[in-house]
């Protein structure tokens, strides 16, 4: 059985995508704003652009912000091949 019926637009598509600012304003090394992720060229144009680019950046905003996450996990865990430590009155 196939639906020849339009596709049903989903609920979010019906509400215009809100700014994903959070106050901060402030580039990183990479060029995107360190609060929303987005770039110069993005943030900058964000209320010109139509509800589908808004979505798109969101989207890339999101999965920005999770790569950022997962390097920041990764310099955070100790090196396992790091110098070691010996104890200072160690009687072996």
């Amino acid at each position: 059985m196939t639906d020849s019926s339009p596709s049903i637009p989903s609920q979010l598509e019906f509400f215009d995508v809100p700014s994903p600012c959070i106050g901060v304003c402030e580039s990183g090394r990479r060029g995107y704003c360190k609060g929303c992720f987005r770039s110069r060229d993005e943030r900058r144009f964000w209320y010109q652009a139509d509800t589908a680019t808004r979505r798109q950046i969101v989207a890339a905003c999101y999965k920005r912000k999770q790569a950022a996450q997962r390097r920041a996990r990764q310099h955070d865990k100790p090196s396992s091949a790091g110098p070691t430590q010996f104890e200072l009155f160690d009687n072996t």
